[in-house]
């Protein structure tokens, strides 16, 4: 039991390390081939968004929102992809010893 709680120790230790570095971290998205990119966090905040002035068209803003969106949203998945790769392998070293069966 001792050793199970000093692995869960470990892992929260592990973790908490991982998810600092990862808000640490920034990631890109674009949309419409690069005309629109957003940059977030790895804790999910939105840095910039950056707009090539050609795409800005005032009688359709609606689709500069879409692309907006959709570089956020892209940019968005990169960093939930890191989080996911990150923390897979902390979790993989908890020996629970036959505890689940």
């Amino acid at each position: 039991m001792r050793k199970l709680m000093q692995q869960a120790q470990q892992m929260q230790e592990e973790m908490a390390a991982q998810q600092e570095e990862l808000a640490a971290q920034t990631f890109e998205g674009t949309a419409g081939g690069g005309v629109v990119t957003a940059t977030v966090t790895g804790s999910g905040s939105l840095v910039s968004v950056e707009i090539d002035p050609e795409v800005i068209d005032p009688e359709d803003p609606e689709m500069l929102g879409d692309l907006i969106v959709a570089a956020t949203n892209q940019a968005l998945a990169a960093a939930n992809e890191a989080a996911q790769a990150g923390m897979g392998g902390i979790a993989g070293g908890l020996d629970l010893g036959g505890l689940l069966g």
